[in-house]
């Protein structure tokens, strides 16, 4: 690998463990889900940790997989869900991380007629609205997990050309074209859901974002997801973890 793709791929290989410490510090992961990111060299293949908690994972816990989830050189215990990841990358050749999530807030909008939509222009990636991915419809009665080519091919078109797509009884996915991207993503899906849950507790009618508002406001929060991801890093460097 040439010098720029050896510096490439330590600064990916140091922003997807970070991705992988803030999204279990700001609530978004816990010892479950995990986070991935396209090979910067070769976008045939992708990155993703061992079968590790979140908070845990180190970059000696950092596998390379091709598209069809098959670790390569390696033989240390890999995520089930893991298809997931390589099937979205083999789907969307713009999408450069993905995040999984069983977030407690989001998963009532997965598994209920009320479709999450963006409250406020922190979620403008929402667009219209999240579409949910519902295992049953498509597989039968299963363990709920993406465990093959199959499943993941399924979620993945659900997922189209979105940034999130909900998983009934299960969680939610979030994509982006860099890792702070994705990261953004995911947290503020998850902080939407709290909103959302709020705004419909009160009673009275809710106003969310238009087609129009949330492109404009999502194409202005892109230049500046720098901000908080910087405050990110600097709290998990703070903390140790």
């Amino acid at each position: 690998m040439a010098r720029d793709g050896t510096q490439a791929m330590g600064e990916t290989m140091e922003a997807l463990v970070d991705a992988n410490r803030i999204l279990a510090r700001e609530g978004v992961l816990d010892g479950y889900g995990h986070v991935s990111a396209r090979h910067p060299g070769n976008p045939q293949q992708y990155l993703l940790s061992r079968s590790l908690a979140p908070e845990l994972v180190t970059a000696e816990d950092i596998l390379t997989f091709d598209l069809d989830s098959n670790a390569i050189g390696d033989t240390r215990l890999a995520y089930l869900e893991r298809f997931i990841h390589g099937e979205i990358y083999r789907r969307r050749p713009d999408v450069h991380a993905v995040v999984h999530s069983h977030a407690p807030s989001v998963v009532p909008f997965a598994g209920s007629s009320v479709r999450m939509k963006p409250m406020y222009h922190m979620s403008s990636f929402l667009g219209s609205g999240a579409n949910v991915w519902d295992i049953r419809k498509h597989f039968g009665c299963t363990d709920m997990l993406v465990t093959n080519h199959e499943q993941g091919r399924s979620l993945a078109e659900t997922l189209g050309a979105d940034n999130v797509t909900l998983m009934r009884g299960h969680g939610f996915v979030a994509v982006g074209d860099a890792i702070p991207i994705a990261v953004f993503r995911a947290i503020y899906t998850e902080l939407n859901a709290r909103l959302q849950a709020t705004a419909i507790a009160l009673g009275g009618s809710v106003t969310y974002l238009e087609s129009d508002e949330a492109a404009l406001s999502d194409a202005k929060n892109r230049t500046t997801v720098g901000r908080p991801w910087q405050l990110w890093r600097r709290k998990i460097s703070a903390t140790g973890h």
